[in-house]
């Protein structure tokens, strides 16, 4: 195809802000260009402004109405102006508060041309190029703030670690930081429906060339006009290939996404979700503990993946964030550590899920660093009975196993549960949760080959009356406490790196680290469970799920990839081991 033209339109009249469309920014680190629209105040006099920068896959051009109109439709209106794009700032709402908004389409996408390469090395340089040609404009102060989410926020990480020049604060809303570890392979196991689901409905469908975009309301056909499908396809990544077909973290595909988070220098304020429970909130958890920022904060919040990040209370913690970077107007001491550097929403009651209302109820508490220093870890006992026991010893030493079959489904879970007895006090649970499992797997017809077992956790609640406490998922769906989960062939634990706690078993999911199972031999694990909080009421109790396979609450975060998981390698049982030498307990972290 020919050099791109440097193509601008401007608009000065029809918004309370001047629009700047298709405004090109030369890349440093390889030939192309992104396309970017540009959003700046309104104003009698020439002014400089602090400069919010988002760089992604879904369409600088495509209306947040068309996007997601049900969501769009619950905005605050202040949220709703002409330019809404989902999950990034609003230029009509920012733009008043003395802001000017740069939206790039990402290398491959939208207007810019390249190679699509979604979420990969290549792409986060030419974000920093952007940053940097932001941060070097005639209306730009000089200093680069990111806010966004999910996929505008996960971003920020790897890019905040390559140190653009002029990027100052962060705030990533909800956004995983470990490729790996946080979104694709949870516990080594491939989580493919969600990537299915986003590649093909918000990713694909964007790409640079695709013809018929404009037809079908999905922003802008290319300036360039359209490409072949041949061309399309050759120019491309697949995410769900890629993810199908590398098994390690030290395979070419991962290992060209990783990065050092202490190389994240920029103060931040990262902001999980209680409900995220299979994507963002252990990434930005890891990713405030392990940034080299001096500065840096923790928020977690409740509520739907998308509203709360332009609601009033979201609004206004982003805004007294980026003004004390940005513009030096500190209102809340963030540049001073006198706000609390951990807050959290503490899941107590149940007031329903997906009630926005409701979850109001959900007060705010303050803690110095995480995990919370007032924490006690406490195991609880797992017996063969199916009991739960805080800090009993189970005095049965006869040998025993309770067994289930491999291979579970939504559809057809298979799984053992073990239920707390009720609880004598109202007791917290804040913080990062192991699982320790005695188990084995066999096959069906005796055969000795060697064989694989994945282990999936769900930690239920259960309130006083009998009736289970269910919480606001990632699309406003009823999902449990929390869970997590585990490859056996991959339980190789590394205690030499600095992520490794007692409450938090770090892997590096190598492929040198793989052992198969021996059928019929016992292994002791730790599955590492996601964090979170709840507050079990007197009365209530707690309910521990093992399975084979996903359960109820996985919603859109299925592992049913039967590449993943063939039947040759998994199929027959799984065991869990009770009696002399083998434990088996849960730890909860309770406050004090």
């Amino acid at each position: 195809m020919s050099t791109v033209p440097d193509r601008r339109s401007v608009d000065l009249d029809s918004f309370d802000y001047i629009l700047e469309q298709d405004v090109s920014v030369p890349l440093q680190c390889q030939s192309g260009t992104v396309r970017a629209n540009v959003y700046r105040p309104k104003s009698t006099c020439e002014m400089r402004y602090p400069v919010l920068v988002t760089y992604g896959p879904y369409g600088k051009d495509i209306p947040y109405s068309r996007f997601h109109p049900d969501s769009f439709s619950e905005l605050d209106d202040e949220q709703k102006s002409p330019h809404s794009a989902w999950e990034t700032p609003d230029p009509g709402s920012w733009t008043k508060h003395g802001y000017a908004i740069v939206r790039a389409d990402e290398v491959g996408l939208g207007q810019s041309p390249g190679f699509m390469n979604t979420m990969s090395r290549s792409t986060s340089q030419c974000f920093a190029d952007v940053i940097e040609w932001a941060a070097d404009q005639s209306w730009s102060n000089g200093k680069v703030g990111l806010l966004g989410v999910s996929y505008y926020a996960g971003s920020q990480w790897r890019v905040a670690a390559r140190q653009p020049r002029g990027l100052c604060c962060m705030v990533p809303w909800e956004g995983m930081s470990d490729y790996y570890r946080d979104r694709c392979r949870h516990g080594g196991i491939l989580s493919n429906a969600f990537i299915d689901f986003w590649w093909n409905r918000q990713v694909v469908n964007n790409q640079y060339g695709l013809a018929g975009r404009a037809a079908r309301g999905w922003g802008c056909d290319t300036l360039e006009g359209d490409r072949s499908l041949a061309d399309l396809d050759s120019s491309r990544h697949d995410q769900r290939l890629d993810n199908e077909r590398n098994f390690f973290y030290d395979d070419e595909y991962y290992a060209s996404r990783d990065y050092e988070m202490d190389d994240v220098q920029v103060p931040l304020l990262s902001v999980g979700n209680w409900g995220g429970i299979a994507l963002h909130l252990r990434g930005n958890i890891q990713g405030y503990m392990h940034a080299g920022s001096d500065i840096k904060y923790l928020r977690l919040i409740t509520g739907r993946h998308d509203l709360p990040f332009y609601s009033k209370e979201g609004v206004a913690m982003q805004l007294s964030f980026l003004n004390a970077f940005l513009k030096g107007v500190d209102d809340e001491g963030w540049t001073t550590g006198k706000t609390p550097r951990v807050a959290y929403k503490v899941r107590k009651g149940n007031p329903g899920y997906n009630t926005p209302e409701a979850e109001s109820s959900f007060e705010w508490r303050s803690q110095e660093s995480w995990p919370a220093p007032s924490i006690k870890y406490t195991k609880y006992l797992l017996t063969s009975s199916g009991g739960l026991e805080r800090g009993a010893r189970d005095e049965d030493a006869v040998a025993k196993k309770l067994s289930y079959k491999a291979l579970g489904t939504l559809d057809s879970p298979q799984l053992l549960t073990f239920a707390t007895p009720p609880f004598k006090r109202e007791t917290e649970i804040t913080g990062h949760i192991v699982a320790h499992l005695s188990v084995s797997a066999t096959r069906h017809d005796g055969d000795t080959a060697p064989m694989d077992m994945d282990i999936f956790i769900t930690l239920r609640h259960f309130m006083p009356s009998g009736e289970e406490a269910l919480y606001t998922g990632t699309v406003g769906d009823p999902v449990p406490v929390v869970k997590g989960w585990l490859r056996v062939s991959l339980r190789k634990i590394n205690p030499e790196s600095a992520k490794h706690q007692p409450w938090h078993p770090h892997r590096e999911y190598l492929s040198s680290d793989v052992e198969m199972l021996v059928p019929g031999k016992v292994y002791a694990v730790d599955v590492e469970v996601w964090p979170t909080n709840v507050v079990v009421d007197e009365g209530g109790r707690l309910e521990l799920e093992v399975s084979s396979g996903d359960t109820q609450g996985v919603g859109l975060f299925r592992h049913d990839s039967p590449v993943d998981r063939p039947v040759q390698r998994f199929a027959g049982e799984n065991h869990i081991h009770f009696g002399q030498g083998h434990e088996n307990w849960l730890l909860l972290p309770e406050m004090d």
